[in-house]
């Protein structure tokens, strides 16, 4: 299990380090995933900020487990996000097939940031 949680906690920082980092880089590509409500620039860089905070928290051992509890937290607060886009017509992630597949994907990613958590 140790080998595991260890390839999980790799595998999620590198995704989520690399994920906050695109924020900055290509922050227009994020535009219409953030709700018309906020304002898209200043959303984009704090989420994108967090992300790779979480990213890099997560690959140290006196970090991890609050970096896993963050990790559950964001993907909690961007499932609603997510069902938004299913319903559109053209979703933002492009087709509605892969709208409707990041939904399981979204929960799996729960999932394990909580198996992360729970084995520190």
């Amino acid at each position: 299990m140790d080998i595991l949680i260890l390839i999980l906690r790799i595998i999620f920082g590198v995704f989520f380090t690399y994920a906050g980092f695109m924020h900055f880089k290509k922050p227009k590509f994020f535009n219409g995933f953030i709700p018309h409500f906020l304002p898209k620039l200043a959303t984009n860089y704090v989420f994108g900020f967090i992300e790779f905070v979480l990213g890099i928290s997560i690959f140290f051992n006196q970090t991890a487990k609050n970096a896993a509890v963050g990790i559950f937290i964001l993907m909690t607060l961007f499932l609603p996000i997510h069902i938004l886009d299913v319903t559109k017509k053209q979703p933002v992630i492009g087709s509605k097939k892969l709208a409707i597949i990041r939904i399981p994907l979204q929960f799996l990613l729960m999932y394990l940031s909580y198996l992360i958590y729970i084995s520190i």
